[in-house]
């Protein structure tokens, strides 16, 4: 799902090097430079899980209930109360009743665009796509989303953890499969920041990851062989000068060192669970994505995204309220109570930053087809573990879910708070466009009630 990379002839001679390792060497990221971290000390996060519900789930029918609204607005789910006195959300949510206390709500966040693939875009970038289109697709000039810079900041402080530093699963954000929502690859920043994306089901009943072991018929000592071969061949080409030589000797070299630790391989393997613990996140797609996320960020995986999906099934335009009910809210809850739960066990949820969103909220007026349309103008988003103040609902919206009535909070504010949480200043890091311009981390400011 990744784009192509044109290669040197330089790069073909090590790809022919490489050929037994049966290795998609684009998805793998290089390690950068050590340098010392920018941090304001604010949070306590080691890493993130960001579960992104692709499609964009109804804020009204699930975390902003309007219960005294006329029916075309209220909706046909009942309010009910939950662990924290005064929050209380819909009915559909009673395994996150329970657990509101370590929750942090966000109910005022909005943006501008109304399509798919433009509001995954500024919800994962924190800024607009220059146009508004759900028609769109990455291209080398993008600015990276908020996984990829964490990604990016851990190769630039040293990352060396034997695992991708930024990983999608199971499937990346996109419209349809077709097209593929901007700003979730390394973009300007290049091809060795690309996260590794899963694009497979991990609750397939063959399920076993790609590219992260060595063939069967390659011992240890004849891989090292072959790398020294690698080598030798590289000192004695003449050299090629260009961005895509360059970055296929740091993929290759990712690549043998993924491979030799046998960490990656290892924190993809869910046969490693116990049968009753997948079977708590919930034996399907996304059930095994969070506890796939879980097992990454226990390795030392800096941020996982967790794409609730595939492409955009929360996209209820008609039969809003079954769907929700039936289809779509049972395996999210049961896999994100599970998660929730999991890291608190294993004392990884104050160390863990995890953040639920959409794209966008959904109108306030149901539609002549029981459903609800894209709504950019106001949605919820939540944060949990990684030093955030639980129990609290911070922002609201209007009498109907229209608009921000107190505290407007955009995405960008939601990724200065990511990066505060991880302890790196993002009015002090920049990056470099495709033009050369410094580009901030976001624009955005730290919420300061989460911490």
């Amino acid at each position: 799902m990744l784009p192509e990379i044109r290669l040197t002839r330089r790069s073909v001679l090590h790809a022919g090097g490489m050929g037994m390792l049966n290795f998609g060497l684009s998805q793998l990221s290089a390690l950068g430079a050590p340098s010392k971290p920018s941090s304001i000390g604010l949070g306590k996060a080691k890493s993130v899980i960001l579960i992104f519900n692709g499609g964009a789930p109804s804020h009204i029918d699930l975390w902003d209930p309007k219960p005294d609204a006329p029916p075309e607005i209220r909706g046909e789910f009942k309010t009910i109360k939950t662990n924290v006195p005064g929050i209380h959300i819909t009915e559909l949510l009673p395994q996150m009743a329970k657990r509101m206390d370590k929750l942090a709500l966000i109910r005022s966040v909005h943006h501008g665009h109304s399509s798919h693939n433009g509001g995954m875009h500024w919800a994962t970038t924190g800024r607009p796509y220059r146009v508004d289109s759900t028609l769109i697709n990455p291209s080398p000039s993008d600015l990276p989303g908020v996984g990829t810079l964490c990604g990016w900041l851990a190769q630039r402080d040293g990352f060396s953890k034997g695992v991708p530093p930024y990983v999608i699963t199971p499937f990346p954000h996109c419209d349809s499969k077709v097209y593929l929502t901007p700003g979730q690859f390394g973009g300007c920043l290049g091809k060795r920041y690309d996260p590794y994306v899963l694009d497979d089901d991990p609750n397939a009943a063959a399920f076993r990851v790609r590219n992260m072991g060595l063939d069967a018929s390659l011992t240890p000592a004849r891989f090292q062989e072959r790398l020294q071969l690698l080598n030798q061949l590289g000192i004695a080409s003449k050299p090629v000068s260009s961005t895509q030589a360059g970055e296929m000797d740091i993929f290759n070299h990712q690549a043998a060192q993924l491979l030799q630790s046998g960490k990656a391989a290892e924190a993809f393997d869910l046969t490693k669970e116990p049968d009753k613990v997948r079977e708590r996140y919930g034996r399907h797609s996304w059930g095994q994505s969070h506890l796939l996320a879980r097992r990454l960020i226990e390795s030392g995986t800096r941020f996982v995204t967790t794409v609730n999906g595939p492409s955009i099934t929360w996209d209820t335009h008609k039969d809003n309220f079954n769907s929700l009910k039936n289809r779509l809210v049972p395996p999210m809850e049961q896999a994100y109570a599970a998660l929730l739960d999991d890291l608190e066990e294993r004392g990884l949820l104050e160390s863990t930053l995890v953040v639920w969103m959409g794209e966008f909220g959904r109108t306030p007026k149901i539609n002549t087809d029981t459903g609800r349309d894209h709504w950019p103008g106001c949605y919820s988003v939540l944060l949990a573990g990684g030093g955030v103040r639980g129990g609290q609902v911070i922002g609201s919206s209007d009498a109907t879910g229209a608009y921000p009535k107190e505290r407007p909070i955009t995405p960008a504010d939601i990724h200065a708070s990511i990066y505060s949480a991880l302890g790196y200043d993002h009015r002090e890091i920049s990056y470099h466009s495709s033009d050369g311009r410094p580009v901030a981390l976001t624009d955005g400011t730290t919420i300061g009630e989460l911490f």
